[in-house]
């Protein structure tokens, strides 16, 4: 199988790159930093997969569609398209630049649309493949501090739900599925651009990326138009259903300090929103400590077809159990009759 994953040199990327490796796969690596794609194509050598660097800036589209036909130049048909490319600002909207906003928007959003862009020019003809966008419990509920990359989210979900409509419309068998990632450590909260005065943080509860890589490689076969991993997800979500405006209040009032450690911002932070920031790229951040390594709620949800089948089987073990016993059961006497 041939996927394409964008934002591949570090975090969600570089671990779904991993994962994909590990069931054999020809990937086709998208960032900006060549040599980190490198480094992530020797790990995917050494677990088992095969794959091609393709240094590119997602918010071009012109340079993703080169990469998709070099792609298949090099590694066959694409049959997978992971779009998870991001970056943010960490600041209140008013100390934002234009030009810093436009350009979240550009890789978080337009990266989207770009990479599905390519994806499908290629997946339509065929009628067969799958887009998976990456997307997170903001794109339903948004958070301060991060306007860029909420809107941005807002923005890729309501540009797959109407991709989503056109497909059907069109009765073509090409895939879009969507995963709301939670919290993770990833290393966007040591590079990304922040105008806090402590060091960002990922608001607790913390995943790992290997659960967002599971979840993704899980949705290229699972045939579910979203993929929500953690509970803390489900709950952003439904609650914003529910009580968006409590939340809002609850939001203003915890999400500044959540957001933030009690170290302050270094004077030599790098900030990767308009090149690579050098040396910084891994899998994981700074959080590991207190990260969770899996999710019950995504396990749960990957296995519920055979939970839902030992159920029944259970039930009916129980409800024939009882009905044999009932019938073992000797026939209550019946009072001898009044002579």
């Amino acid at each position: 199988m041939h996927v394409v994953i964008t934002g591949a040199s570090a975090g969600v990327g570089r671990a779904t790159a991993h994962a994909f490796a590990r069931r054999g796969c020809r990937l086709g690596l998208i960032a900006r930093d060549r040599d980190a794609l490198e480094d992530t194509l020797r790990e995917v050598r050494a677990l088992g997969g095969e794959g091609l660097a393709l240094p590119v800036d997602v918010a071009d589209a012109d340079a993703v569609e080169h990469a998709a036909v070099r792609a298949e130049r090099h590694l066959g048909p694409i049959d997978v398209w992971v779009n998870n490319a991001m970056a943010t600002v960490f600041a209140r909207f008013a100390d934002v630049e234009p030009a810093e906003f436009e350009r979240a928007t550009m890789v978080t959003y337009l990266g989207m649309v770009n990479g599905t862009r390519a994806a499908l020019a290629r997946m339509r003809p065929r009628d067969r493949g799958v887009v998976v966008q990456v997307g997170s419990a903001l794109s339903y509920r948004a958070i301060p501090l991060q306007a860029p990359y909420c809107g941005a989210k807002f923005a890729c979900r309501g540009f797959t739900d109407s991709l989503r409509s056109e497909l059907l419309h069109d009765g073509s068998h090409v895939r879009l599925t969507m995963v709301q990632l939670p919290a993770l450590d990833t290393p966007q909260f040591e590079w990304a651009l922040s105008r806090m005065p402590r060091h960002p943080q990922p608001v607790p509860p913390i995943f790992e990326p290997k659960v967002a890589a599971e979840a993704i490689v899980w949705a290229t076969t699972a045939n579910k138009r979203e993929v929500w991993v953690g509970w803390p997800t489900v709950k952003a979500i439904l609650a914003n259903k529910l009580v968006p405006g409590l939340l809002d209040a609850y939001l203003a009032r915890t999400n500044y300090e959540a957001q933030q450690t009690d170290q302050p911002v270094r004077p030599d932070r790098p900030s990767n929103l308009f090149r690579p920031a050098r040396g910084w790229h891994a899998t994981r951040g700074t959080f590991g400590r207190g990260a969770r390594s899996r999710s019950r709620q995504l396990w749960l949800s990957m296995n519920r077809r055979p939970l839902a089948a030992a159920v029944a089987v259970f039930a009916g073990s129980a409800l024939a159990a009882l009905l044999a016993a009932r019938a073992r059961e000797p026939s209550p006497r019946l009072p001898a009759p009044r002579q």
